[in-house]
């Protein structure tokens, strides 16, 4: 099994250099993923992208869609797979661009997957990778930071020449709109029963975040706790 690399695409939030921007959309055809989306660059300038894109990917370039906000960039995706040099307490188990192909190839088969690069000189925030149900890390010598733009051609490379032996069915997930208001919900009823500190909730919602990206959840199963949430919620305040 192959991965479906029209469901895959690079999202960049908050480049800083028009040029990486380019360069990712000639890597994005080099290896045939679905497309290129841009979050709040720093600088936008269509001619420094298009050099650096050569006429060749020029269709990547002009297809190429441009958010404000990276939850609404990120909300059509049903799989999130961030980037990061950055490992350690706290944060979860990385893949390696060797190890992410063979855990999206089954997934990208009925699901629609970002694969997320931070800025070049900040990288992705803590709050940004919290959206991502998986992490990638590039392994390096003493060295670990990369062009952004060489990140990218690394990550599409690694996913074109995957080839599992076995097929796998993953089924449609729900994607991230779906699971953010899951969230949101689960947060409102944690907090109703005083079961998370009200002080920083979102510190106590990574577990869940963990538990719930383990599991991939469709659907179906995000209406189900949502609709366990809302029973909740009412009950709760009918008793007040």
């Amino acid at each position: 099994m192959k991965v479906n690399l029209k469901n895959c695409y690079i999202v960049l939030n908050e480049p800083r250099y028009p040029e990486n921007i380019g360069a990712s959309a000639r890597a994005i055809m080099n290896m045939g993923l679905g497309g290129l989306i841009v979050v709040n660059p720093y600088r936008f300038d269509m001619d420094a992208i298009n050099k650096m894109a050569t006429h060749e990917a020029s269709s990547i370039v002009e297809e190429m869609k441009v958010y404000d906000d990276i939850l609404e960039a990120l909300a059509q995706f049903n799989y999130c797979v961030g980037t990061t040099a950055r490992t350690g307490r706290g944060r979860r188990p990385t893949h390696t661009p060797r190890t992410i192909g063979p855990h999206v190839a089954p997934l990208s088969q009925e699901n629609k997957i970002a694969f997320l690069f931070g800025s070049e000189k900040f990288g992705l925030s803590n709050q940004v990778l919290r959206l991502c149900q998986a992490i990638v890390t590039i392994p390096t010598a003493d060295f670990s930071s990369l062009n952004l733009a060489q990140s990218v051609m690394i990550i599409s490379y690694e996913l074109f020449q995957t080839d599992l032996p076995q097929t796998v069915f993953t089924p449609q997930l729900a994607n991230l709109r779906e699971l953010e208001g899951m969230y949101e919900h689960l947060k409102e009823v944690f907090l109703e029963v005083g079961y998370i500190n009200p002080e920083n909730p979102d510190y106590f919602m990574q577990n869940f975040r963990k538990l719930f990206s383990r599991i991939q959840l469709r659907k179906k199963e995000v209406k189900m706790i949502r609709g366990f949430c809302r029973q909740l919620l009412w009950r709760i305040n009918s008793l007040k």
